[in-house]
């Protein structure tokens, strides 16, 4: 369903930065040169070790892109946590795109060379891990336990009445006994003195090798169940891009006016009543954006994308087409400039 929320301008740059922190995530999972395409893909530009998780990325990278215009729109202080933290390329990719990661990191500098490098590093002897760890900027807790992202997005805004956060919650960890009982935090949370959080439960139908519960009840029963929690949810469906665009953007707008609808009435109008915060529940594919089909098989919207949806093409010679085809799908050209890096009107 389209909106007013975006016009095609904004709609534009969207989309474009969604592709680009896509493109990122991808050739963080697989090149190790070539950051660019300036010439067709060979299998030496390729990694002999392939590790990663993309299913859950290309989810994170729209949430993530979406935020930013919210922030920028309403001025708003706001961290993202990330409940699936094995997809660690889409929060690497953004904190690249946005600037952070070069400040922190000179030597991954914003153009081809940087670019190369930060592609390179990624599950690489003596890089970065798989997933978002303590050397990726802003992370403040790496866990090797799925469950905890909600109860510590509450603790960030317990007596911090400025700030929200963004709780990314994958329909997989939303199966853990600490997360199924951390939505119901939103009883501890006071209006006039708190922050608050918004949940975004992603629901893209698959944990590792099986179908998530969440993703596979009725419209009706979810809906049904986070009412019963005491929330508000918004649903944000669909897999083609320019729809999704759209629904998220508005949305998300929605949340934050109704978030701070309900701040305004506790701090100006003294209204003690617990409210019924807002959340998202965004079902999109796993691996969204990513292969189709490999080798006969559906992977985009299965199990199959949960890692690493294309296996080494030294070995599946037929790989590096499709590899290659997935990565120009993004229009890398489009993107960055020719020195690698991201077009202005992009960054802004």
């Amino acid at each position: 369903m389209k909106t007013n929320t975006l016009s095609p301008q904004l709609l534009d740059k969207i989309d474009a930065y969604w592709r680009a922190s896509n493109y990122l995530s991808v050739g963080q999972m697989y090149l190790c040169s070539n950051p660019l395409l300036k010439r067709p893909l060979a299998l030496t530009d390729v990694k002999r070790m392939l590790l990663g998780h993309w299913g859950t990325t290309p989810g994170q990278n729209f949430i993530y892109t979406h935020l930013n215009r919210v922030i920028r729109k309403y001025d708003l202080d706001m961290i993202y946590v990330s409940g699936p933290g094995h997809g660690g390329p889409a929060v690497v990719s953004n904190t690249y795109l946005e600037g952070t990661y070069s400040e922190i990191y000179p030597n991954i500098s914003q153009d081809e060379a940087g670019l190369r490098k930060l592609f390179l590093q990624f599950s690489f002897p003596g890089g970065i891990p798989s997933h978002v760890s303590p050397e990726t900027p802003g992370s403040i807790h790496e866990g090797g336990e799925l469950g905890y992202s909600l109860s510590h997005s509450f603790g960030a805004v317990f007596d911090n009445p400025d700030l929200i956060v963004s709780c990314v919650v994958g329909d997989g960890e939303a199966e853990t006994g600490p997360l199924a009982t951390a939505w119901h935090s939103n009883k501890f949370l006071d209006a006039a003195t708190d922050g608050a959080v918004l949940p975004i439960l992603h629901l893209n139908g698959y944990k590792i090798a099986s179908p998530t519960l969440l993703a596979r009840i009725s419209h009706e029963e979810l809906d049904q169940l986070f009412r019963g929690y005491g929330w508000t949810p918004y649903f944000v469906e669909g897999h083609e891009p320019e729809l999704m665009h759209h629904a998220m953007a508005a949305t998300l707008d929605k949340a934050v006016e109704q978030i701070k609808q309900i701040q305004r009435d506790a701090r100006l109008h003294g209204n003690s009543e617990r409210p019924r915060w807002p959340m998202i529940i965004l079902r999109s594919p796993k691996g969204w954006t990513g292969p189709k089909t490999v080798a006969g098989l559906q992977v985009e919207g299965t199990f199959r994308s949960h890692q690493v949806p294309l296996t080494d093409p030294a070995s599946h010679p037929e790989n590096l087409t499709l590899l290659e085809d997935w990565l120009r799908s993004y229009r890398p050209e489009e993107l960055f400039d020719a020195q690698g890096r991201l077009k202005p009107e992009l960054a802004e």
